[in-house]
């Protein structure tokens, strides 16, 4: 094979180890903040070995959190916490799936794009790969590519990605690092931290061809000596590149540990990359100790659906609503006690929603299908009647505008059509370019997705939370708040703050702060634009009310 373009530029393949869940996400996003923070510019990109083409048709309660891109790309959760660490937005050729890269291939066979040849997983799918990696370097103009391969050493699914990287090594030696992040456990029962597993797991590594150059050891506690020593002889990797990730309490403490094992310096010496600047993380220690200091803590509820998995909650299908929150509640001075709270309770005792009343805010995020919907309702008649400051996502929007319309705006029996597609008061209704699709079960990627602008009405909570008049904000929704009720449903005193240019689309709703401290919902995701270092203006100004109310 031809050595290809972007010779110059340098890869760090980071590939997991014993076990899925190890930390590589963090891991990766983490490597991406210390180079960032010498001067070297980055892009993270994640492969996940899926045969899905993107992220949005997966079930949050096995996969996480779909996290959407401007570009509409709907991804994993691992790029919400790259552009988070990175504290700017990716682009769609940072993200890969097995999916995507076969698609591509046969698109391109039937277009006798391989003229003629037997198109085989190798070389062709493998180069595909490749390709779609130095396309990701070129269109972000980075120095160095941090990318994360999903799995574990040894899974089926991603060997073809370990052999793409193997390749890429071979065609420049000098440009391409492997980072394994590896688990060391520590048996209950011995009270030692063992390292077979992660000596296994390079071994398997090398079976592909590829060595590790720096072992990231995740344990409960910090890696000793003797266990370095122990790690670098059977691993052949020298003891200065086993870097100790020890168990944390925040993530936002990871790149911070990383730096005490002089982690950038040794990635750059690896790479023989020179720094173009001191490392300089105190904005981030300073917002990291936020996480575990503060002046108080404030109470906010999620009442949601995707929480209930057997004997365990998963509040990964929240992940970026969790971590806008902390930020803006870092931001005030608090900690966030944040409590999930399963709205299919609230269908089963109507009583139990009064228990909302111990919250300092509620907030209903996004979602879909009839699951705990009339819970969901009911939680938000409560915060509004109560006055608790309450904030709607998407589907949380959706639902305040039907819970007004039945209880305030009189229009008794008002719903969703993706409810009840008889309603006689259909208050939120279908996209109309959406019909046709969802018709032909044209599901995948097909949502009204990414980045849209919206204009804010002067003199409302929105535009005093934003400053300005127009912004931009991403999207996931095929349902919309039908323009027939915006009449009279602003005739019953809904402030719709938020419109698209056209003003077709209903963007934000609210109520005037007279009336209520805080009740406002978004169609858009907020959340998914906050960042540590700029959290969100809405996630500010819901948790300022919050804050308010708990005094």
């Amino acid at each position: 094979m031809k050595r290809r373009a972007h010779s110059e530029h340098k890869y760090i393949f980071v590939v997991g180890g014993v076990m899925s869940g190890v930390g590589k996400g963090i891991a990766t996003a983490s490597i991406g903040k210390l180079l960032t923070a010498r001067g070297i510019s980055v892009n993270l990109v994640k492969i996940d070995p899926y045969l899905n083409v993107d992220a949005g048709t997966m079930n949050p309660i096995e996969h996480g959190e779909v996290f959407v891109l401007d570009s509409g790309l709907e991804t994993d959760q691992d790029m919400g916490n790259y552009e988070r660490f990175l504290g700017r937005d990716l682009d769609g050729e940072d993200y890969m799936t097995s999916g995507m890269v076969y698609a591509s291939v046969i698109a391109r066979e039937r277009n006798l794009g391989y003229g003629g040849k037997c198109v085989e997983t190798i070389p062709h799918v493998r180069d595909e790969v490749i390709e779609r990696l130095q396309r990701a370097a070129k269109v972000s103009g980075s120095d160095v590519s941090v990318v994360e391969i999903g799995g574990t050493v040894g899974d089926f699914q991603n060997a073809l990605y370990v052999d793409a990287a193997r390749v890429m090594h071979l065609m420049n030696p000098d440009s391409v690092l492997f980072v394994m992040v590896s688990y060391l456990p520590v048996p209950g029962t011995l009270g030692e931290m063992k390292t077979k597993p992660t000596q296994t797991a390079v071994r398997m590594l090398n079976s592909y061809g590829v060595q590790p150059d720096i072992v990231i050891a995740r344990s409960k506690r910090p890696l000793d000596r003797k266990r370095k020593e122990k790690l670098a002889i059977s691993c052949n990797v020298q003891p200065d590149m086993i870097v100790s990730a020890p168990d944390v309490e925040s993530i936002y403490d990871v790149p911070l540990n990383f730096e005490r094992d002089k982690l950038s310096d040794t990635i750059l010496h690896a790479l023989g990359v020179g720094a173009k600047k001191s490392v300089d993380l105190s904005e981030w220690k300073e917002f990291a100790e936020h996480a575990h200091n503060g002046n108080g803590t404030v109470k906010i509820g999620i009442v949601g659906k995707y929480f209930d998995t057997g004997d365990f909650v998963l509040s990964d299908a929240y992940l970026s609503v969790i971590e806008a929150i902390k930020f803006s509640a870092y931001a005030q001075g608090v900690k966030p006690e944040i409590s999930w709270i399963n709205a299919k309770e609230y269908e089963k005792d109507a009583k139990a929603v009064s228990g909302l009343k111990k919250y300092d805010g509620v907030l209903v995020p996004g979602g879909f299908g009839e699951t705990g919907i009339e819970g969901k309702i009911a939680a938000i008649r409560y915060a509004r009647e109560k006055k608790i400051p309450y904030f709607g996502l998407c589907y949380g929007m959706q639902l305040m505008v039907v819970e007004y319309a039945r209880n305030v705006a009189g229009l008794k029996g008002a719903h969703t059509t993706e409810i009840d597609p008889d309603t006689e008061k259909p208050v939120i209704m279908i996209l109309p370019e959406q019909v046709e699709k969802l018709a032909k079960h044209d599901y995948g990627g097909s949502m009204r997705l990414g980045a849209y602008p919206c204009d804010l009405v002067d003199g409302t909570i929105a535009r005093s939370s934003y400053g300005k008049a127009s912004i931009s904000e991403r999207h996931r929704h095929r349902y919309e708040v039908n323009p027939d009720y915006i009449k009279e449903l602003t005739k019953a005193g809904l402030i719709f703050s938020g419109m698209s240019p056209d003003r077709r689309l209903m963007e934000i709703a609210e109520l005037p702060k007279k009336e209520h401290p805080f009740m406002l919902g978004t169609q858009f995701h907020p959340e998914f634009r906050a960042r540590p270092l700029s959290p969100h203006p809405l996630f500010n100004a819901f948790i300022k009310a919050a804050i308010t109310r708990k005094k």
